[in-house]
């Protein structure tokens, strides 16, 4: 199986299965002398892990990590840092019933075709359970981005047809700890408790909703990403779109963007402090696929969640009618345990390209 890896600088391997022993990642270029908080990764990755609210999935996992290489006193060594995240509580007799039978909208049937053999057990390869090893992968990319000063933030803005307003705060932190103390994930506390009891009324009617998450970058350096193949949204895209269950992303205005006039959608530039900044953002920070050192925005939509706890009309490997009824546990709403996800795969990015751009500062 190829497209295991991601990145070319800061470049990671994820490796494992949802029911196997263990997941993990090798992580290639993470420069040397990188203060490596372990206990950060850790908090990064109990974001992410299942059974934290009655709103996810009540598999218990402790998602502990495990550094075997890489890190010396603390510190990166600019070696491969590997990490392992053991499984812990896979039931996979919850899958027996479909060993035979493609789950609607899941990747059964596909992987059936492609390779001739699949892990049913919860989807194997194939499973969410993967972005932990993304999570462990970006807690590391966060810790070099911090030194730079780069700042990410990501939160649920959308359940269903439940929006959050705009963030109008420039306090990330703040942010981050409103986002925090409710089981939504959302920065608006108000909307917040309206996302849960959605969330928990769709839980109990056996079925499954979808969501959005919006993310700031800021403090991004002006000349991050290159104009043409690789744009920086192109790749923050590909990023998203390789997250499990996501639909959708869009940067800057998005798609609204295109009901504009350029009159209205140009971001004027203006100097402040000896800063060239613009009025608007609706850029999203990049343009011509290059940072501009504005913040950079973007939005990542979810689908519902294949499994739902309702009997569905399939087909078997053989090619016969049957029918196929969710069992096990399973997320109502991923967004809440995504916000970390696509917080990481954003820190990945960030991270690659902010060391391919330092190629050019020999040219200067």
């Amino acid at each position: 199986m190829a497209g295991n890896s991601f990145g070319s600088l800061f470049r990671i391997t994820t490796f494992g299965e949802s029911h196997g022993k263990a997941i993990g990642v090798i992580i290639d270029g993470c420069p040397p002398n990188i203060e490596i908080d372990e206990e950060f990764i850790q908090s990064e990755l109990d974001k992410r892990k299942p059974g934290q609210s009655k709103i996810t999935t009540q598999r218990k996992e402790s998602d502990t990590a495990q550094i075997l290489s890489g890190v010396f006193e603390g510190k990166s060594t600019g070696t491969p840092i590997a990490i392992l995240i053991p499984n812990e509580d896979q039931r996979s007799k919850d899958y027996s019933h479909i060993a035979d039978k493609y789950r609607p909208s899941h990747a059964d049937y596909t992987y059936q075709q492609k390779y001739g053999i699949r892990d049913y057990r919860g989807g194997g390869r194939s499973s969410a359970r993967e972005t932990a090893a993304r999570v462990a992968a970006g807690a590391i990319a966060k810790l070099f981005l911090k030194q730079q000063g780069i700042e990410i933030f990501a939160h649920v803005s959308a359940v269903g047809t439940l929006e959050a307003p705009n963030l109008d705060s420039t306090d990330l932190t703040k942010l981050l700890d409103v986002r925090e103390s409710n089981i939504a994930r959302c920065a608006d506390p108000a909307t917040a408790n309206e996302m849960i009891s959605l969330i928990d009324s769709v839980r109990k009617d056996g079925d499954t909703i979808g969501g959005k998450i919006a993310t700031i970058i800021r403090n991004v350096p002006v000349g991050l990403g290159e104009p043409v193949f690789d744009k920086l949204h192109a790749d923050l895209g590909k990023a998203m779109l390789s997250i499990n269950a996501v639909h959708g992303f869009e940067y800057g205005s998005g798609f609204s963007g295109s009901e504009m006039r350029g009159s209205e959608h140009n971001d004027i530039f203006v100097k402040e402090n000896e800063r060239v900044l613009t009025r608007t953002n609706f850029s999203g920070g990049i343009q011509g696929g290059i940072s501009n050192g504005m913040d950079i925005t973007f939005r990542t939509a979810f689908k519902p969640v294949a499994t739902i706890m309702r009997d569905q009309n399939t087909l078997n490997e053989a090619g016969d009618n049957t029918s196929i009824s969710g069992k096990g546990r399973h997320d109502p709403c991923v967004v809440s345990r995504a916000v970390i996800i696509v917080e990481a795969m954003a820190a990945l990015v960030i991270a690659d390209h902010l060391l391919r751009n330092q190629a050019y500062a020999y040219g200067k």
